[in-house]
């Protein structure tokens, strides 16, 4: 059975379209992004039709507990899974799948592939009015040129779904509660933003410390590595052969900005919980409308 929440859609859904690698040209392929502790084997699920997709289970929180493992994924778009795919989701008897990407977003890429019987739970995530902004990051990818695209695009993402998604993040943390649903997938275009976003509510209910909430976030850069430096290396391309110079003068940085996470972004979110409420977890109380006693059933059944 499908689930849906609706609500008035606005333009984030189409720029979280236009950050994603697969669109455009850029710079000098970045330099290697190092593993980081967190990313450990039993993180990352390899699949040939999306790189993104992994555990959010084994890390430690502030009293010591440690989230388990094979009860939530975090994920980017599922329509380009292969056969051997389906099967490794088999595998992990995934139970449900719950989509943040609007109709239009889904009529654009296709319905995820998943395995027989499994649950899918839409929860299409339109937050921000980035207004004008469309148009600039639309130029940019078409010429190469990133000098008008703000750097500061990604982090007030994050800012605007704290504010905006707060309905579909409560509908979120209480689909995980539920142990039938699981283990349970969740999913936006690539993984980033509203995955990002969602994952680290999620991990803070938990207990786990932000610094570790950040280096999940940053693992993005790692598991999509191959598919940004084509983008960026597309891009850099592009923008030399529009303005007659080579491409290695050509200025990446804020192409870098815009395809290559950084711990401030995703600290954005934390900041706008915090201004907004006080902290993350007032946030998750009194802006999610989580009671403590669904956290310590949260924490009771995701938690060893």
């Amino acid at each position: 059975m499908s689930h849906q929440i609706t609500r008035h859609s606005c333009l984030l859904a189409m720029i979280l379209m236009m950050l994603a690698p697969g669109c455009g040209r850029t710079p000098e392929p970045a330099a290697p992004t190092p593993v980081p502790a967190t990313a450990e084997p039993e993180r990352h699920v390899a699949l040939d039709g999306q790189p993104n997709f992994r555990d959010v289970g084994g890390y430690e929180t502030a009293d010591g507990r440690t989230v388990r493992w094979g009860e939530v994924y975090r994920s980017g778009e599922l329509p380009r899974m292969s056969d051997s795919d389906v099967a490794k989701l088999e595998e992990l008897e995934i139970h449900t799948v719950v989509s943040f990407l609007t109709e239009k977003e889904i009529e654009a890429r296709g319905p995820d592939r998943l395995p027989n019987g499994v649950e899918e739970v839409a929860l299409p995530m339109e937050a921000g009015n980035l207004g004008d902004l469309t148009a600039v990051v639309t130029e940019a990818r078409r010429t190469g040129d990133f000098s008008e695209v703000p750097a500061d695009i990604n982090p007030d993402i994050h800012r605007r779904l704290v504010v905006e998604a707060r309905e579909y993040y409560a509908a979120l943390l209480r689909e995980i509660a539920d142990p039938a649903n699981r283990p349970l997938v969740f999913h936006c275009s690539h993984g980033i933003h509203r995955t990002g976003t969602a994952t680290a509510i999620l991990l803070s209910a938990l207990g786990v410390p932000w610094e570790t909430i950040r280096e999940d976030y940053l693992l993005s850069n790692t598991y999509r590595q191959e598919e940004i430096e084509h983008r960026l290396a597309q891009l850099r391309d592009l923008h030399a052969e529009n303005t007659g110079v080579t491409p290695e003068e050509v200025d990446t940085t804020n192409m870098d900005a815009f395809y290559i996470l950084q711990g401030a972004y995703i600290d954005a979110a934390l900041e706008q919980a915090v201004e907004d409420y006080g902290s993350m977890e007032a946030y998750i109380r009194d802006g999610l409308g989580i009671s403590d006693q669904e956290v310590e059933d949260l924490r009771t059944q995701l938690l060893e």
